[in-house]
């Protein structure tokens, strides 16, 4: 019989909260963290709002020396894995080390300096290009500054997969802890992307809100006037352990990890197959994997951008999957509310998956006021709702055609 895999710690840092308690209490209550683009001037760009990370301050975190030589999302990874590790109570020693794993994914990597360094060499030329670069540039940076910050020494890497990085990390970290490759891990994803460049790229693919002015009702997923997504930046990362060496050790176990599936549409370099084909196969994977059936399912959090294409895809996606089903399993976009992470999204909002079936509470979508003939399931529109569930499946469509769902469960 396969060993259950289990969640015993969780950490963040995203656009509503520097935690898990913060953002729970944020997110539950329809807090929106879309504001005005700070964290560079933004007025050459058609787009100048974004969902950024705030009062994040790295030396709280880790060593300040240590921060400079660390990209943005580098420090969010860090900040994460510490709340992770901190609530597990998992210690790392020396005979433990090699065998705990650190996958922690990046679709896109240290923008941040990448961008930087790019301007430093053209204005001021080669020697002023910082000796640190490439480590803060690349997308396993994160996980690679993760192992070195708390001394794990198992397997260590990131997979980049677009907006499925986050859930295709904890899904692979699923099956290497199945197989029995390692005995625990840290799995999630970061992303710092809010950038000139990063924001004009993804303005130029046609895929941002230019609703600069009112940005109070943005994004505005499953809506019919939805106009795009928001780009978001933070971390999350969970720790997963085999059920037996959890209860050995007395941990507190928060949930199962129980089902993960991925595919890929083989469509288009940036749109999802119209029908969800890909998205339904990732579904249905993911549920026999869980050894669960669809009338188990008590909440879908969606991949839910905002945009035309997606929110449609992912809609036909459910249904493909689910059947009449589809119409009586609440669904919601917390993209709402955290703006689109990019790569680190499917990992936060695995936590999210956690803390619904903890806390009895599934989060909304907010801005949502007119219905979309072709998107008419139930959203939990603008308000939370109570309810009991024992599973929840997390959806993560990524741009290239990858499709990432994981599959949580109350752990009893």
């Amino acid at each position: 019989m396969q060993e259950r895999i289990v969640i015993t710690g969780m950490g963040t840092v995203n656009p509503l909260g520097l935690n898990v308690k913060e953002t729970w209490a944020n997110l539950v209550s329809g807090v929106s963290g879309v504001g005005p683009i700070t964290l560079f001037d933004s007025s050459p760009l058609q787009v100048h709002i974004a969902a950024e990370v705030k009062g994040f301050k790295p030396e709280n975190f880790m060593d300040a020396k240590e921060a400079r030589r660390r990209d943005r999302f580098e420090q969010f990874t860090v900040a994460a894995a510490r709340e992770a590790l901190l609530g597990s109570g998992l210690e790392i020693t020396d005979s433990n080390a090699g065998r705990i794993g650190v996958i922690i994914s990046s679709a896109i990597g240290g923008l941040h300096s990448l961008q930087e360094a790019i301007l430093m060499n053209h204005t001021e030329g080669p020697r002023k290009v910082s000796p640190f670069l490439i480590p803060m540039l690349m997308a396993n940076g994160g996980a690679g500054m993760t192992a070195i910050e708390f001394g794990i020494k198992g397997p260590c890497f990131s997979v980049a997969s677009a907006c499925a990085s986050g859930s295709d990390g904890i899904g692979t970290a699923l099956m290497m802890l199945r197989t029995g490759m390692i005995d625990a891990a840290l799995a999630g994803a970061s992303e710092a992307t809010i950038t000139s460049t990063g924001v004009a790229a993804f303005d130029r693919v046609g895929a941002m809100s230019r609703n600069n002015d009112d940005y109070s009702m943005t994004p505005q997923p499953f809506d019919k006037n939805r106009d795009g997504l928001v780009m978001g930046e933070g971390a999350g990362v969970l720790v997963l352990e085999r059920e037996s060496d959890a209860r050995a050790r007395g941990a507190n176990i928060l949930a199962e990890l129980a089902g993960y599936g991925a595919t890929a549409d083989a469509y288009h370099v940036t749109a999802p197959h119209e029908h969800g084909a890909g998205g339904a196969s990732a579904i249905r994977m993911a549920l026999a994997s869980a050894k669960a059936n669809f009338e188990d399912v008590g909440y879908i959090n969606a991949h839910g951008t905002g945009t035309l294409l997606n929110d449609q895809a992912e809609t036909r996606a459910v249904k493909s999957a689910f059947g009449d089903l589809a119409y009586k399993t609440p669904i919601s976009s917390t993209k709402s509310m955290t703006g689109h992470m990019m790569g680190a999204t499917g990992a936060l909002e695995a936590i999210f998956c956690v803390q619904a079936i903890r806390e009895g509470i599934l989060p909304p979508t907010i801005h949502y006021e007119t219905p979309d003939p072709e998107c008419d399931l139930d959203y939990i529109p603008n308000k939370s709702r109570e309810a009991k569930i024992s599973l929840a499946i997390s959806n993560a469509f990524g741009f290239g055609g990858h499709n990432a769902v994981l599959a949580v469960r109350k752990y009893a």
